[in-house]
Formats: C-alpha cells, structure tokens, sequence
C-alpha cells in the first residue's frame, strides 16, 4: 500500500520541498488548508506523516492516522497538538525549535529597545504637532541602571541575553532548570520567579506553556509590578491574561508591552488588548525572515524523508 504524507495547513508560498521529500518515497502527498478538528481528521485519514502549521491536531486526528504514524509541528512549540491523544495512539511528534532562534531573538531586542526609549509614544508625539520630549519619554532609566528580567532562559532567550548584553543592563533571570553555574558564566543572577516580578525595570517572555506558567501573569502578579515596567512576550500568549493586561495598561499601573504571541491568533477583534495604550503588537511574526520560511520548510521536509525510511523525527517531543 502506497504511504501518504499530508500538510493540513500552511502559510508558506508553496510546499514544493515537502511534496518532493514525499514523492522521492514513492509515497502520495497532499495539502490542505484545514480550520477545524473535523478537516483535520477528514485530511488525515489513513496518513503515515502529518506536518502541521497552525491548526490543531486532537483526538479525532490521532485516532485517523496510520497505525505508529509521525507528527511534524512547522515550529518552535507544539501547543496546537494533543499529546495525550498522541501518546494513547502510539505517534511519534516532532517539531522544529531551532529554525528561527536568532529571527526571534533580534524582534525580542528590537521591542525591548523600543519599549526602554519610549520610541512610540515620542513618535505618536512629534506626529500630534507637539515638540516635548521630556513629557513623553519620562520617566527613563538610563541603561546601566535598568533591569532586565527573563522569565525562563532556553534557547531564544539566551540569545536575546547576547543581543542585550553589550547595552549595559543588569539581568536577572527566574528559570527552574537554569543552575547556579549556568548563571555565572552567562553573568545573569538567579532568583525566583515572584522575586523577578517585582524586582525588573523590563521582563522578558522565554517560557513554554504548562500547567505552572499558563496564566502566570494575571492581575494579581502583575500589580506586584514596578508601575515604569514593561513585558516583552514573544513566547507564548498563554503565559498572560490578556483581559489583566489590558486592564493594567488603562490604570497605568504598568507602563506598557510589546506582544508577538496571543492565546488566540489571529488576535479578535473584540479583543480588550486592541484599544490599550502604551501596548506594541505584531501579529505572531518574530519568526520570520526570509531565509526562515525556507530554513524551516528544509527542516520538515528533512523529518519527512526521516519518517518514511523509518527514522524518528530530528528532534523529537517527549511524550512522557
């Protein structure tokens, strides 16, 4: 029986180079622009490979798919997969955490930056017809006496650490798996993640999704904040309340942020983040650069070929 290979969706210009790893198989490929569980389900029917984008692979999907099956997330995390579902299943899952590790590092810095020098509401300024730089940019820390805080430290937000490094901060970082050594030789203190919050001028967000981190910071959490900080989220919009956010952002009991990743995307219109002020948004786009798209398509086509000759995926989920 011919095997099959399926992309359920993608936003990419064309998926020539997943389509080639599939035919130099001998096995058959397909792409959709699948939206809900049912044509994910519908599209994967009888797969042995699946790469995914955006849409969301559950329990009606793992059930659909050949015996032993391989999942291909096109990204870093893999949120929009049932892994319970994949695990009871029996499917492998990877994904591809390394393909835009310095795109999303450079946007990171790049809002920090823009977010320390107050750049929008002086720009939003100058094109009202006022000449007042004192009154928009204060207050203003010069950087060597401004915190930064990481709020986990993996991959990206190490790189966004080297980015920032050369400005003069003072960093401080709240990440479980980070050890004492680690912290020494990357010159960052440790501390803890209530401690963090309280204590940085600007947080960055370089955590993934649990159980422990989704939600983390709410209203609560985020009043313990200094009232001139700021949040740079380019992780996972799970991590915030949105609604909370929004809410301190029109108190200006924070002075604002600068968010990539929402828990909804694309963002509602109905959205309370929409009309808040001092508040950056980009529509889930740090990844991308134009060699990115291709470094990534490269990547999955590579699991593809990996998964037809009967190779776990490059690098593969832990499912247990």
């Amino acid at each position: 029986m011919t095997r099959k290979v399926v992309v359920t969706d993608y936003t990419f210009p064309d998926v020539a180079r997943e389509e080639h790893a599939a035919v130099a198989a001998g096995a058959s490929f397909a792409a959709f622009q699948c939206r809900t569980d049912g044509d994910v389900a519908q599209a994967v029917a009888g797969a042995d490979v699946v790469a995914v984008q955006f849409a969301r692979f559950g329990e009606q999907a793992a059930k659909a798919v050949a015996p032993g099956a391989t999942i291909i997330r096109y990204g870093v995390g893999y949120d929009n997969i049932d892994l319970s579902a994949a695990v009871a299943a029996g499917l492998k899952v990877g994904y591809v955490p390394d393909y835009c590790v310095d795109e999303v590092a450079d946007h990171t810095a790049a809002a920090a930056l823009t977010l320390l020098r107050k750049l929008v509401p002086l720009d939003a300024s100058v094109r009202a017809g006022e000449w007042a730089s004192v009154k928009y940019a204060r207050p203003l820390k010069p950087f060597s006496e401004t915190t930064v805080g990481f709020y986990g430290l993996g991959q990206i937000g190490r790189a966004v650490h080297a980015r920032l490094k050369g400005f003069g901060f003072r960093f401080i970082v709240a990440d479980p798996g980070l050890s004492p050594a680690d912290a020494n030789a990357l010159e960052v203190e440790l501390t803890d993640a209530e401690t963090l919050i309280g204590t940085a001028d600007i947080l960055s967000l370089h955590a993934p999704a649990t159980k422990q981190s989704t939600g983390f910071f709410n209203a609560e959490r985020l009043a313990r904040m200094r009232s001139h900080a700021f949040i740079v989220n380019s992780a996972r919009g799970q991590l915030g309340v949105e609604a909370d956010l929004a809410a301190a952002l029109k108190a200006g009991t924070l002075a604002g942020a600068a968010l990539d990743v929402f828990c909804v995307e694309p963002l509602p219109a109905d959205s309370p983040l929409r009309d808040a002020p001092n508040l950056l948004l980009t529509p889930h786009a740090a990844w991308y650069s134009d060699k990115a798209i291709g470094r990534l398509q490269r990547l999955v086509a590579e699991d593809v070929s990996r998964a037809l000759r009967g190779d776990g995926p490059r690098k593969p989920v832990r499912l247990n």
